[in-house]
Parts: structure tokens; sequence; C-alpha cells
């Protein structure tokens, strides 16, 4: 994307760099920030060691390149300064990247380049653009170990977010200059971005140069109070521990916030107005034509602020009468996108300035530990999304009966619901993606690689309706659940022994093959309440994939040679021609084919050393989301039966969701206490009073996720993947 001029151009024309002919004066914002970066980041924060033996001149210019890149990371994440240091990755065998940061809510990856000037002159070189374009495909094909140690932990870590979480990812070019880049770094990102954007929108890029570096050290040190006046009626009030006011206020007052106060109004905010877009077009809508409703349709407005000073109408009966708030030191905390509507719906049409919204004002008093909680919470509020309307739709009602009545088992279609554990049922979102590969158009399990929001799209062409009208019946949903199960733990099982292209297909083709596995199966159909699975369509699965993997890589490198996999996949076109060719040759009688040597995975002999702690391997990948859902999984018999009927008699018992805490990452359902997963194994046995319970366990092993994968299981994954870089 071409860099826009942003909105505190205003702020930093009316600051204190500006010369007598209105023009801002570089050189002073460039001191001013080196100032700042040398004081932040030149005692120790910054690692320095490699430059020990360099001259005092080249040590600081060095110091001062990566103490920009960590301001860079700070401004594209909101981070501190010591979280930003630890993305920083500058120096030798960086790849072209100075830095790798990573956000979790949204899922982004920011791949930072970064030039220094100490005369404010960098300007952005289309070899520096290539290197970074080049740095980013060793991410996407997972070759961590040509970057250095700590890029090499970033990388990995930036990739599984990528490809478990859908990151995007943008590119940042950090300047201490003003200049935009040429028409020839801008090609060169054009092309870079044409290459993995083909088939949906995954790189951008983004330029940042001095003035925004300057305004986030002016924003540090000499934040700007500001000041509202807010009348409420009717309201009400709470004293401790926090005063707080809680009431309804006109339209037309909150868009004098706006008009008054512009941007500075939300300095607390996690982001500020987003412009036009679908919500905001809607809000503005019903503020316009039906004013009278906006109240009861909008979720209202959060307020922080230092103090409160309440006027009252009626000093014998308050209550009877508006309040008028002199609020001191405020920021909108939640409901940025209302003000922005509101204002620019008042602008428009005076009826809207009748309507009536919600507002709340908390004085925090400058603590600012319950100010950044409250912010961070505020923004928790559950988004809809178009998954939320299916619970509306009878068919899945009648589904869930099917399931309950036919197999006994479970199916959760709310989001929020606890997911059954995978013995006793699933969850709407696992049997959509089931139900995508069952189908024999493998485009919508190209689809569902690419987004799982696709699932949701309604109409003859969408996806959702292909899949559940008619209403399949309670057999084929569960043994396309089961199926799709056990297709993605033999592919487990089989990525130790692949590498390259072929251990990309894995990763990212497990849909298309479960889809080409269901279309070879011998077995009758899914849908035949006579079929039993585990007899007859289990066994059939590894000699499946064992024979369709080589197929469909050779199918890939003969008709898209040159084509990235993660993308192909998600191409609902080429995967239906590579399905075609892989189905056509799959049916042949002879001997499967076989992979060729280049994607087989030699193991090279290491010496035996002890393996990091599975719980310590996870967080350091980043592979678990908070909040992620946990169930019990009890392998050995004995322990299956001590447990059985303790378990039974409250289902919340055998489930969790992950913290990212190192000691004790289960919050458990059945008391909401956090514990270590030996720990709570052990408090569980003891509870259940298993008389011959043994002295140790590993309770890594006995939790899984919802794709049926273990804790100790997802952590050999990862140090294999670590271990091991693809070719």
């Amino acid at each position: 994307m071409r860099s826009r001029m942003p909105w505190w151009t205003a702020i930093f024309i009316s600051g204190a760099a500006m010369s007598k002919g209105g023009r801002v004066q570089v050189p002073e914002q460039v001191r001013q920030v080196q100032r700042i970066l040398l004081e932040t980041y030149g005692d120790g924060l910054i690692d320095m060691a490699d430059f020990e033996s360099h001259s005092p001149d080249s040590r600081q210019q060095a110091l001062l390149s990566r103490a920009l890149t960590a301001l860079t990371v700070r401004i594209l994440t909101g981070c501190d300064s010591e979280s930003a240091t630890a993305a920083v990755i500058d120096g030798r065998d960086d790849q072209g990247i100075d830095a790798i940061a990573l956000t979790h809510s949204p899922p982004h990856v920011y791949l930072v380049q970064t030039k220094w000037s100490r005369t404010g002159n960098a300007t952005a070189k289309t070899d520096a653009a290539h290197k970074m374009l080049a740095g980013l495909r060793l991410i996407d094909v997972e070759e961590y170990d040509q970057f250095n140690t700590k890029g090499c932990m970033l990388a990995e870590q930036a990739k599984t977010l990528i490809s478990e979480h859908a990151a995007k990812v943008t590119l940042v070019t950090a300047l201490m200059g003003t200049e935009p880049p040429s028409p020839e770094v801008e090609k060169v990102l054009a092309n870079g971005e044409a290459e993995f954007n083909a088939f949906g929108r995954f790189l951008d890029h983004r330029v940042v140069h001095t003035p925004e570096f300057w305004e986030q050290v002016r924003a540090d040190f000499t934040p700007k109070p500001v000041n509202l006046s807010i009348a409420l009626s009717p309201w009400f009030s709470v004293d401790m521990p926090y005063p707080a006011f809680q009431g309804v206020a006109s339209a037309q007052e909150v868009a004098s916030w706006l008009d008054t106060h512009d941007s500075p109004l939300f300095h607390r905010n996690i982001r500020g107005p987003l412009g036009l877009t679908r919500t905001n077009s809607d809000m503005q809508g019903t503020l316009s034509q039906e004013p009278s409703n906006f109240w009861y349709f909008n979720n209202g407005i959060t307020v922080l602020c230092d103090t409160i000073e309440p006027r009252y109408g009626s000093q014998r009966a308050p209550h009877s009468k508006p309040v008028t708030l002199k609020v001191n030191g405020a920021s909108v905390v939640n409901g940025a996108q209302t003000v922005k509507a509101i204002a620019e719906a008042v602008a428009k049409d005076d009826d809207a300035a009748t309507a009536q919204v919600s507002v709340r004002v908390i004085a925090t008093g400058g603590t600012g530990d319950f100010a950044g909680r409250t912010t961070k919470a505020s923004k928790l509020q559950n988004q809809v999304e178009a998954r939320d309307f299916i619970s509306l739709d009878p068919v899945q009602n009648e589904l869930r009966a099917d399931l309950k009545a036919g197999l006994d088992k479970s199916y959760t279609i709310r989001r929020g619901e606890p997911d059954p554990s995978p013995d006793t049922g699933c969850a709407v979102v696992e049997a959509a993606i089931a139900l995508a590969c069952a189908h024999p158009h493998p485009k919508h399990a190209a689809r569902t690689a690419g987004s799982l929001d696709s699932l949701w799209e309604r109409g003859p062409q969408g996806t959702y309706d292909t899949l559940f009208r008619p209403q399949p019946n309670a057999f084929q949903v569960w043994n396309s659940v089961l199926t799709l199960r056990e297709v993605r733990k033999i592919l487990h099982g089989m990525r130790p022994s692949v590498e390259g292209r072929a251990a990309a297909t894995v990763e990212h083709g497990h849909l298309l093959l479960s889809h080409l596995a269901i279309q070879l199966l011998a077995s009758p159909g899914l849908d035949d309440a006579e079929l039993d699975w585990g007899k007859t369509v289990a066994p059939e699965l590894p000699g499946l994939l064992k024979k369709l993997l080589p197929e469909l890589v050779l199918a890939i490198d003969e008709l898209y040679p040159r084509a990235q996999i993660r993308p192909l996949c998600a191409d609902p076109a080429r995967c239906k021609d590579v399905a075609d060719l892989v189905l056509e040759r799959a049916r042949r009688s002879g001997a499967p084919t076989n992979l060729p040597a280049k994607y087989r995975h030699v193991r090279a002999k290491r010496t035996k050393r002890r393996s990091e702690n599975a719980v310590h391997t996870i967080i350091n990948h980043s592979a678990l989301s908070e909040g992620t859902p946990l169930s019990l999984y009890t392998p050995q018999a004995p322990e299956r039966e001590a447990l059985e009927s303790w378990l039974a008699e409250d289902p919340r018992r055998g489930r969790a969701t992950w913290v990212n805490n190192r000691a004790r990452p289960l919050l458990w359902e059945a008391d909401g206490l956090e514990y270590s997963p030996s720990g709570l194994i052990k408090l569980m046995w003891e509870l259940a009073e298993w008389e011959n319970r043994p002295v140790a366990n590993q309770g890594t092993a006995r939790w899984m996720t919802s794709e049926g994968q273990t804790l100790a299981e997802l952590a050999w994954k990862l140090r294999q993947e670590l271990e091991e870089p693809e070719e």
C-alpha cells in the first residue's frame, strides 16, 4: 500500500518542530527521536554484543538503527519497549529483515526493515525490498535455519501464526526520512504482493517515516489531556471502588466531542475510528432513518478519565434531573466507531442529532493498571460472526436432535458453548469442515482451506447451503467427522518422514487429501446407517493416504511446478485439476507410486539430549491460543474405567482451556482454577478415589485439542519441525 498522510500530520505541523515558513524541520525531529532512542535503549536494552570490537561511532549508529527498529515495532503492535526489542533480529544472517513482530489478536505478522539516517534523508532501496521478500519466502517454505538464532525462532512462530491462525503479513519499511518509496521500489513490492496474493489478501506493505517516529516519542512523554462536559439523563452512579456514572446522552452532544478534540479523544483506545465500514454505515443509517431506535441497537460508549466533577440539576432529588459531568483527562476506550458514526450522521442529517446513546464514564484517578485492564476488557466483547447466525437455522437443531437420538452424540452449534469431547460428539465447525471434504467437488475443501468463514456463505453458490441443504443425516455427519480426524492423525504420523513440497502438502493439503481419500473409499457411503466405520473405513485409510500423498505431490509438480502449496490448496480451480488427475491415476490398478527421493526425509544421527518441557515448547512457539478448549484423554483402560463414573457425574471435570502460563497452563472448567497438566491429573485421580493410581503421570499426554492431538504430541511435532527444517 502506498503510504498516506496520517491523522498526526496536523499535530506535528503545529508542534515545536515548525519553521517560520510553516514547514516541519526534519533535522529537529531526528535529533529529538535520537535522544529518546539513546535514553530508552542505550543502557543494555538492545543487544550489541556483535559490535563490541567496533568504533564508538559505528556502534552508536548500529544501536540507533536497532532502537529505531524497536520503536517501529511499538508503533505497529502497541507493545512496550522491552517487548519490542525481543522482536529485533538485526545482525548477521538476518536475511534482510531487521525485526519479526507478531500479534495474536488479531493474528498478524510484521516483517520490518529499517534505515537510520542522522540527517533524516534515509530512502527505500530496491535491493532491500528484494531481500525482505526473499526473507518472507524463506519463512513460507520453512527454511528457518537460514536465519540467525533469534530470527529462526521468530520465523517459525510467524509461520505457525500464518498456517494455524490465518495471519496476514505486512512488509514494513521504516525510514528516518520523509521521501516516499520510488516507483521502482513500489514495483518490487507490488510484484511481491501479486506473488503471495493470488488467492486472497495475504500480503501488504507499509512505510513508516520520520514524522511518525517523532509523534510516537512525543506521545509517550507529552500526552494531551482531553476534558469533556457530558450531560446524562436518566442516569445512575457508582461510588466504590472507582467513581462512575452511566446514563443516556444525546447524539448531538457526542458529535461535539469529535468536533472539539478529534483523535486525541481515543488515545487510550487500541484503535481509532475505522472510517467507512459496513458496521459504521449501518449505524449511520439507523441514526438517520430510525434515530429513536439507536439506543436499543447500539452497545454504547465507555469513557475513562482521571476525575469526574458532577453538577446536579437538583440537590434534593438528584436523579429527578439531568446530571452534567465535567470529565477531566478523558479517553473513549470503547465505542470509537460509534462516536465517529454519530459525528458523521449528525453532520449530514439534523434528525440524527435527536438519537440517544448509552454512555458510561469511569474515573480511574490516574490508576494506570485499572485503566489498562478496563480498556482491554471493554475490547473483549464477542463480535457477531456469520457462524453465529447459523444457530437460527432449523436444520442445525434438527441435526443436533438426529445425532443425539440416532448415535447418542452431542452437537454444539453456538459459539461459546463448550465443545464435546472427541468421543462424545463434535461442534458445527468440525462437522462443516468434514462435510466440505466429503462433498464430491473439491472446491468446498479448497474454500475451507482458504478460510473457515467460507463455510457460512449462504445462497445457491454458498458452501453452507450446499453442505446442509438437503439436511445430511446423523450418520453422514458423524462418519465424515471420524474420517477427517483419522486422516489428520495418519498425516501427523507421516509428517516426519517427508520434507520439501511433500511436507508442505501434508500441512496445507490435509483437507484435499481427506476429500480424495473419501472419494476412493471402497466402503459403503458414509451416510449408510449400517456402516461400521471402525471395521471398514478406518482400516482403509492408512493404505489410501500412503498411495494418495505421492500421487498428489507428483500431480502438483506436473501441473503447477512453480506454485506455492498453501495458496494452491486453497484455489478451487487448481484443486479440481489436481484432484481429477490424482483420482484418475489412483483408480488404476498397480503398485503405489513411490515418493521421489528428494521429498523423503532421512533422519540424521544426533546425540540424544533432554527434550524441552512440552508446555514451554508450546508457549515458545505460540502454538495454542489463549482459551483453546481441551478435553481429557485417558489412553489406558484401567485409568479410563477408574474415572468413568466420576466424570459422568459432572462433564465439566473432563474439560479445560489453555492459558499461556508456563507453570499452570490449564484452566479447569470444574472449579475455574489453573493447574499444571500433571498436577491436574493427579488431583483428578485423588478426587475420583482411584486406589491403584500410579505415583507419577505424563499430564501433557492426557489433554487433547479439538483436532485430536495431545499436548505431548503437539510439542513433539514442534520440536521435530525445529530440528528438521524442510528444504
